[in-house]
């Protein structure tokens, strides 16, 4: 995998909150370049909704948000936002292209409970 590099727009340190797999990130940078614009980033949020409680956000963004934090993988920045960044402490993302299924997927080690569709969490 990518060794990430973190910034962060805040002065207070916090770890990693999600992983992008060598992958998946290929696919995000695939991705931007379709969508022709080079100021565009992975967000990634928690936010409620589904039938679990929570419901994972993904989606590409231009802004920069207090508290954000940035982390660099071998060119596609991944943007946590504070309140969702406890819920992604330690989640993986990875992109699977098979006959059984196609799409990002999340491995989060913090969601207690998930739906069968996966989309959303406890």
């Amino acid at each position: 995998m990518t060794t990430p590099a973190q910034t962060e727009s805040t002065e207070a340190k916090a770890p990693t909150s999600v992983v992008l797999t060598d992958v998946a990130a290929q696919k995000v940078k695939a991705l931007i370049e379709q969508e022709g614009r080079d100021d565009l980033r992975l967000r990634v949020a928690v936010q409620p909704g589904g039938c679990s409680g929570l419901r994972y956000q993904l989606f590409f963004d231009e802004r920069s948000l207090d508290g954000d934090i940035v982390t660099d993988y071998d060119g596609v920045e991944v943007v946590v936002d504070r309140m969702s960044a406890p819920y992604l402490a330690g989640a993986t993302i990875d992109f699977a292209d098979r006959i059984d299924a196609q799409g990002f997927t999340i491995d989060n080690p913090n969601a207690g409970n998930s739906c069968a569709c996966g989309d959303s969490f406890s």
